[in-house]
């Protein structure tokens, strides 16, 4: 089960939070191995290499031969989690994680960091708008966005225990709190942050505190939000969209990642399914590239942010 703390002090980077599960991992399970594309610095995964030596592959800058190393491992028995940037770790790798990995069933943990505007000053190159999309059509993949510190933890450790394809995207700075430490959570199910009976607002990531914040300003609007955290993208909670959005006026999807083959894209296809009689609005990136620029500005820029919810809100129920 999981409690909110917006206000909890015991705050990490989510880069420690996976690199802190994943030493957990090892010690219940030697045959866990971390992979890095020569970014351990960035991504703490050297403290691994510290701790664990024997169970941390540094492949360098080589991310095809180490999905490929990877899904290897995975043939003999290991249970191998790999990271890099989020483009690097889905768009360049495609190919590999399809064949070597889904197609032969072996299993890869991969971690995608720093999507849609959490690229941040590494720009465009760097960006991924397109991971969650690429990833959803894998057969059976499991895809998470993680909320925060706490949440990232949580799904380490349970992809840690699973076979299969299973994707996990996350800033590897430090996030807002959103929940309370020692919260657990169910695969495939959505969390129900707060009630409302105007509006239904999905989010999954680092964005579902932007729109708890929007919730609670339009609340005092006389707009009611209810809000999910859809932090499984797929196998998608059908059954909460369904039954929160029922005499629902509108649906919001709000996702740092394009509007297309993403959480919106997902979303719409239920609706459209299920003959639902409920706008939808999806924001997200619409048809641009990455940029440079803080994250802070990044956010503002791609219209991201929590006023932009709350204006895209107002709009809709005037």
């Amino acid at each position: 089960m999981f409690t909110l703390d917006r206000d909890r002090q015991d705050k990490q980077e989510m880069r420690m939070s996976v690199v802190g599960a994943l030493q957990e991992a090892i010690q219940e399970n030697a045959n866990v191995v971390a992979l890095e594309a020569d970014l351990g610095g960035a991504s703490g995964w050297t403290n691994i290499q510290k701790t664990h030596p024997d169970n941390f592959i540094n492949v360098g800058i080589a991310e095809a031969n180490m999905i490929g190393i990877a899904a290897g491992l995975s043939v003999t028995g290991f249970v191998p989690f790999v990271h890099t940037f989020g483009p690097f770790a889905t768009r360049r790798v495609f190919d590999q994680i399809f064949l070597s990995g889904a197609y032969a069933f072996n299993t890869l943990n991969i971690y995608g960091s720093d999507p849609g505007f959490c690229a941040g000053p590494n720009g465009g190159t760097h960006t991924t708008w397109e991971d969650v999309a690429l990833m959803r059509t894998i057969p059976d993949a499991v895809i998470c966005d993680a909320a925060d510190d706490v949440q990232m933890d949580w799904i380490i450790k349970e992809f840690a225990k699973m076979e299969g394809i299973h994707y996990i995207r996350g800033n590897r700075k430090g996030v807002r709190n959103l929940y309370a430490k020692g919260s657990t959570f169910r695969l495939g199910k959505a969390n129900l942050l707060r009630e409302g009976e105007d509006v239904l607002l999905i989010s999954a990531g680092q964005l579902v505190s932007d729109a708890l914040d929007a919730a609670n300003e339009l609340a005092s609007q006389d707009i009611d939000v209810e809000v999910l955290d859809m932090f499984t993208i797929k196998p998608l909670d059908v059954e909460a969209i369904l039954k929160h959005s029922k005499d629902k006026k509108h649906i919001v999807v709000l996702e740092n990642h394009s509007i297309t083959g993403g959480l919106g894209s997902a979303v719409a296809e239920v609706i459209a399914e299920h003959a639902l009689q409920i706008p939808l609005m999806r924001m997200g990136c619409k048809e641009a590239f990455g940029q440079v620029g803080s994250q802070e500005y990044l956010q503002k820029e791609f219209g991201l942010t929590k006023d932009d919810v709350v204006k895209t809100i107002q709009n809709l129920t005037i």
